[in-house]
């Protein structure tokens, strides 16, 4: 029996070795999946179903789009073959709906015109793969074997990504109960004995104390910044979004530093442009996004530094440029500085106090809004960090809120000593 084929994609190994896809391609030849093709032509059907079930496979055979569409939702099939040219809804009808239906099934566009512009729509709408009739026995098992090797690598992943939430949620649920509940009680009552309620303590005392309660305020920090990340994942932008004036929100966030800006002898100004746009977003996430930025340029500055906020447009983006005249970042460690826990090792980073996870959280919600976040930095002259936000029409908001509480373009929130 002669049914011959063009295939477009063909994966072959060495001979003798078994790659990673061979043994993917083993495991599901191993189990019985379920093949369902979808063509008008009788005879071509039932040398599907032939061929497959002498392969070991399951088979199911229908007509035309409609049927195929309903036996796809009742008997959800490992493989799907689609004929291109039915009668009523045509193959890549019903290529669409299925992949809106789940994204994960393997499915083969089948043509008997073998027209490249055929093959292309059809991989934009998400087949796997193409044949092109007449093909032969021996291909039309090949094809079955790599698209449901293929669709068991995705069933894989989808299992591995619940695993992996199961699991984060766990810990979640352990660090909040069983870390930073019992943290919360005793810094309580760390803080009854620091005020005297329990009695005199002796300079010694006190002194121990203090201590140990700024070791647990460090590590309820760190639980409470890796709870943040962790629920990043579920977090959802559509849920939080609102019109944001950058003006404000950078101004708020110099505020939450400048006590900290004060005492380390830093200068911090943030200038904005009169003009400059709303953004649609997260007001609270970016106001920590901002306010990580600052802390790093105030913390790991010099003595008479400046940390410094520039706004500008480029490109339909907001972009936001946090500057700092510190120490630096060596060039081995950019890379790295948004890597969960990822702290710089340096004599003067290693005397701060930090969790390694702010910057992380800085990335992840700058993605979560469309945008992007980069550092730069010269060893010894200080560093830059760059955050690009997509700009979103917000003239209504702006019209009606006008330009109160702004201020001026340039504010100095801290003044060099």
């Amino acid at each position: 029996m002669l049914i011959a084929v063009r295939i477009i994609i063909i994966c072959e190994g060495r001979a003798g070795e078994t790659s990673p896809a061979g043994k993917v391609m083993a495991m599901a030849a191993a189990e019985q999946k379920l093949v369902l093709v979808i063509d008008d032509e009788e005879s071509m059907r039932d040398s599907c179903r032939q061929v497959l079930e002498k392969a070991g496979w399951r088979v199911v055979t229908v007509p035309d789009g409609a049927a195929g569409l309903k036996a796809f939702q009742e008997l959800a099939p490992d493989l799907v073959l689609i004929d291109v040219m039915m009668p009523g809804i045509d193959g890549m009808a019903v290529l669409s709906r299925i992949r809106q239906e789940d994204p994960g099934v393997a499915t083969v566009v089948v043509t008997g015109y073998g027209s490249a512009d055929s093959a292309e729509e059809a991989m934009k709408l998400g087949a796997y793969d193409f044949l092109a009739k007449p093909f032969t026995p021996a291909e039309l098992r090949v094809v079955a074997r790599r698209n449901l090797a293929r669709r068991a690598l995705f069933v894989e992943n989808r299992r591995l990504m619940a695993e992996r939430k199961r699991v984060r949620e766990s810990l979640m649920e352990l660090v909040s109960r069983e870390w930073c509940e019992p943290l919360v009680a005793v810094n309580q009552y760390f803080e009854v004995l620091l005020d005297g309620l329990a009695g005199d303590l002796s300079s010694m005392q006190m002194e121990i104390l203090l201590k140990m309660h700024g070791k647990t305020e460090r590590l309820l920090g760190v639980s409470k910044e890796w709870l943040s990340i962790s629920s990043l994942p579920e977090w959802r932008l559509a849920d939080r979004a609102e019109q944001i004036d950058i003006a404000l929100l950078l101004d708020e966030a110099a505020r939450f530093v400048a006590a900290d800006a004060l005492e380390q002898q830093v200068t911090v100004c943030v200038s904005v442009p009169e003009e400059a746009e709303q953004l649609e977003g997260d007001r609270r996430a970016l106001l920590h996004v901002f306010v990580n930025l600052l802390s790093n340029a105030v913390r790991y500055n010099v003595a008479n530094g400046m940390s410094e906020v520039r706004v500008r447009t480029a490109d339909g983006e907001m972009v936001v440029e946090v500057f700092d005249t510190g120490r630096g970042i060596p060039d081995d460690c950019l890379p790295f500085v948004f890597d969960d826990f990822y702290r710089v090792r340096t004599p003067r980073c290693a005397r701060s106090i930090g969790s390694g996870l702010g910057l992380s959280f800085v990335k992840k919600v700058v993605e979560a809004h469309g945008g992007s976040v980069r550092a730069r930095s010269i060893l010894g002259e200080g560093s830059v960090f760059t955050v690009r936000l997509p700009l979103k029409a917000a003239d209504a908001a702006r019209s009606a809120s006008g330009s109160a509480g702004r201020g001026a373009s340039t504010t100095g929130l801290v003044d060099r000593p």
